[in-house]
């Protein structure tokens, strides 16, 4: 009988346990407040940056849900992309495609090509010759792609997107930065509207709570 009211005992202790964690857990805030904050969009505009690699399945599925999102938004806000290693060197070679092709004028047109070449078709593009041949069957000039990831200026790009990703203290892939000042990891629709919310708080659109209504004033009770 004593073990059973000890088993109880701790079952039920458990229960108050994990549900006090699941309590925390939902408090727990859907973004981190950047620290120290990175510079942001100029004249009034809203810097939204996505952390990511063509080699993350979670980007993978996070891209059409982005490109959506992105097509609503206004005018102010401007949308930046910097790729991420994490020190692999497979993803700093599909991080470097991504900045060529963005120099080419490419990217937005190829982005869904190249995260279904290397999710679903399987192809190593990290190795210059599979990559000359997939780019060559995506119509892409191959001379003009090679110059151009082989310039300074690709070099130069690709070294600071490793220093953003680190300014920005990037654990995980995919993250947005909202404006320099917020951090969102994680790649699922609340996620995009954790980024609408901040976008309006950065405008100061987000409404006051409304102020409760003051009572009543209460007329003495005649005797």
């Amino acid at each position: 009988m004593q073990r059973r009211h000890t088993l109880k005992f701790l079952a039920i202790s458990a229960l108050l346990v994990l549900g006090g964690m699941s309590a925390q857990a939902q408090q727990q805030p859907a973004y981190q407040t950047l620290n120290p904050s990175q510079p942001g969009g100029s004249n009034g505009q809203i810097e939204v940056v996505e952390f990511f690699s063509y080699g993350c399945s979670h980007c993978d599925h996070f891209d059409p849900l982005l490109a959506k999102w992105r097509s609503e938004q206004a005018k102010d806000v401007v949308f930046k992309r910097v790729p991420v290693s994490f020190g692999n060197p497979a993803w700093g070679a599909l991080g470097r495609i991504y900045i060529t092709l963005n120099a080419m004028g490419l990217s937005d047109k190829l982005d869904s090509a190249v995260f279904d070449a290397v999710h679903r078709g399987r192809v190593k593009l990290d190795d210059e010759k599979a990559r000359n041949e997939w780019l060559t069957k995506q119509g892409v000039d191959v001379r003009k792609f090679n110059d151009t990831w082989r310039s300074f200026s690709v070099d130069a790009q690709a070294k600071r997107a490793e220093q953003q990703a680190n300014e920005f203290k990037v654990m995980a892939v995919p993250a947005l930065a909202i404006n320099g000042k917020y951090m969102i990891e994680g790649g699922d629709p609340q996620s995009l509207v954790t980024a609408s919310m901040l976008i309006g708080k950065m405008r100061g659109a987000a409404p006051a709570p409304a102020a409760a209504p003051a009572p009543a004033a209460q007329k003495p009770a005649r005797k």
